[in-house]
């Protein structure tokens, strides 16, 4: 299911302290708060109140949990339940695609070739591009090193528990490792804590939260989500 052709996206970013959204037409970014209490019901309704002066077609979101052919399969962690089997397509009267929100900054980051997305935030988000497809990662929870899981020790409860030197040391190993492991030609580091590296890890460019919109866009342009992943639609920026 396609929108029609120059009709505008609506891209909603989920997280656990905000839902953030914004039209591809228009530059400003809209925001409320979220939290435990929030379910994808009212996630909706919010979104509707806050846009009624806004044209859009489609909608993309981007969802801070397992997402499957397009469907979320796990209720999240620090939102409110209701999100498994929710029809977000008759809730908001239009074709809409869900992507873990990861990959859909990922698509927004992509720049060609072999690109691996960590998110940096409270926990660790995922996914891999190759040749324009997406796929999400879950690997936050493998085992790292210490019975521990790449995740203690880059999420921001490791961040808390080894202070920002270790802290650092460990993300470069991380991502040393993983962009080794997966022959990942660059890796894009996104998420709030990213920006509390000093330097970044030897293969690995800083990423923008805003980025989230452009993947949300791109999943129209490319055709959305299917049997291969999304196709990210986006070249090598000269």
């Amino acid at each position: 299911m396609k929108p029609q052709k120059n009709r505008h996206v609506l891209a909603v970013d989920v997280g656990g302290s905000h839902v953030k959204f914004r039209v591809s037409s228009r530059p400003d970014v809209r925001q409320f708060v979220s939290g435990p209490d929030l379910t994808a019901a009212r996630m909706v309704a919010n979104v509707h109140k806050m846009t009624g002066d806004w044209t859009f077609g489609a909608v993309s979101i981007g969802y801070p949990g397992i997402v499957i052919h397009g469907k979320i399969v796990v209720e999240p962690h620090n939102l409110g339940r209701g999100w498994v089997g929710f029809d977000f397509r008759k809730a908001f009267a239009r074709p809409t695609r869900v992507i873990n929100d990861s990959a859909m900054q990922a698509i927004g980051s992509y720049e060609g070739g072999r690109m691996l997305f960590l998110g940096l935030g409270t926990g660790l988000g995922s996914a891999l591009i190759v040749d324009g497809v997406v796929e999400s990662m879950e690997l936050a929870h493998l085992a790292f090193k210490k019975g521990k899981t790449y995740e203690d020790y880059v999420g921001d409860a490791g961040r808390r528990r080894l202070g920002p030197k270790k802290w650092r040391r460990a993300v470069e190993a991380v991502v040393d490792q993983l962009r080794t492991a997966l022959e990942a030609d660059y890796v894009v580091l996104g998420g709030g804590n990213a920006r509390k590296l000093k330097k970044l890890p030897e293969g690995a460019i800083l990423g923008n939260n805003d980025f989230a919109f452009v993947g949300g866009f791109r999943m129209w342009r490319a055709g959305g989500i299917g049997a291969g992943g999304a196709r990210a639609g986006a070249k090598r920026r000269g």
